[in-house]
């Protein structure tokens, strides 16, 4: 499996996307996939921010996985001290 990100231009929202595929793109040909996307998706998307609408697009059309808490099975905080270390509830998280 291979990762990719997009970074969202809306530095207030400060947001980045991961996307994993099992096929490796240079990063050239990711780009020009973002690029291809984002003109499609410019003037109309549902999603909260461009870069999310991406990712979507890109698991339509390209087999991406847009990689969200909903795919998160774990969480675990870790620290040096042992009673900060712990599993993270992970609420409604599938088995």
């Amino acid at each position: 499996m291979f990762y990719y990100e997009i970074h969202d231009g809306d530095e207030d929202l400060g947001m980045a996307v991961l996307l994993a595929h099992e096929q490796h793109f240079e990063p050239a040909e990711f780009f020009a996939l973002v690029k291809k996307a984002r003109t499609l998706l410019l003037d109309a998307y549902e999603e909260d921010s461009l870069s999310e609408a991406i990712a979507n697009e890109l698991a339509r059309t390209e087999g991406f996985v847009h990689v969200t808490d909903d795919l998160l099975i774990a969480s675990v905080n870790v620290d040096e001290a042992e009673e900060r270390t712990f599993l993270v509830d992970g609420g409604d998280r599938p088995n």
